[in-house]
């Protein structure tokens, strides 16, 4: 799948369709916002079970990072740049200044696409996922304080066949959801949040995902 103007297209056009579905805030939970950012593949995803790339590469990926071991929530877990909305801000803006903070990328308002529906964590936040289009060729840099490492993973790759991974929960009448990337996977809630990228903006599906449950360790 190449990230050029036609998937650009696909996506607003997808996401236009979709009604969003708030979340209401439980007591003593934080908003928080990510941002799903469609660029190039770059050089590869340096993943195992995935193949890396000695030349530019067209083809459309999904920018996530590895959380610093140093952080206080979720750390070296996968994750989507983001974070906590500051008072004023709204999804959009966190979203975007997330992405300055997180990774150096400097993107426009207008480069925002839409949302997908909020998700609640069992570790205490309303996450709100802002889909934005970085495009071709861009420059990524990590911040050290907070990111381990930058990763441009292939759409292609979350259209697998073996994806979602479902499996039962004692703690939940709904099964925890997981996404298989190269050899390995990446839990809910940022799997989640994938997956309903791919159903609604890649394939234009109305699919829903607050219900799915989440592994012990991202409770924390």
């Amino acid at each position: 799948m190449k990230c050029d103007d036609a998937l650009e297209t696909r996506i607003t056009e997808n996401l236009s369709k979709l009604s969003v579905h708030p979340a209401r805030q439980p007591d003593g939970h934080r908003h928080a916002a990510v941002a799903i950012t469609v660029a190039d593949e770059s050089f590869g995803a340096g993943l195992p079970g995935l193949p890396s790339f000695d030349t530019w590469q067209h083809r459309a990926a999904l920018i996530l990072t590895r959380r610093s071991a140093r952080l206080k929530n979720h750390p070296g877990q996968w994750a989507i740049p983001g974070g906590s909305l500051d008072e004023g801000e709204t999804a959009e803006d966190t979203a975007l200044r997330e992405l300055r903070e997180e990774v150096d990328l400097n993107l426009p308002a207008s480069s925002v696409m839409g949302r997908l529906d909020d998700f609640v964590t069992r570790s205490g936040f309303v996450i709100t996922p802002v889909v934005i289009w970085g495009g071709p060729d861009l420059v990524l840099q990590r911040n050290p304080d907070e990111v381990a490492s930058i990763h441009r993973i292939p759409v292609d790759e979350f259209l697998r066949d073996d994806a979602p991974l479902l499996e039962t929960s004692p703690a939940s009448e709904h099964p925890v959801l997981r996404m298989p990337v190269g050899d390995s996977w990446i839990a809910a809630p940022t799997a989640a949040i994938l997956y309903q990228f791919r159903e609604v903006c890649i394939r234009g599906n109305d699919t829903r995902v607050a219900h799915y449950d989440q592994p012990f360790f991202a409770w924390r």
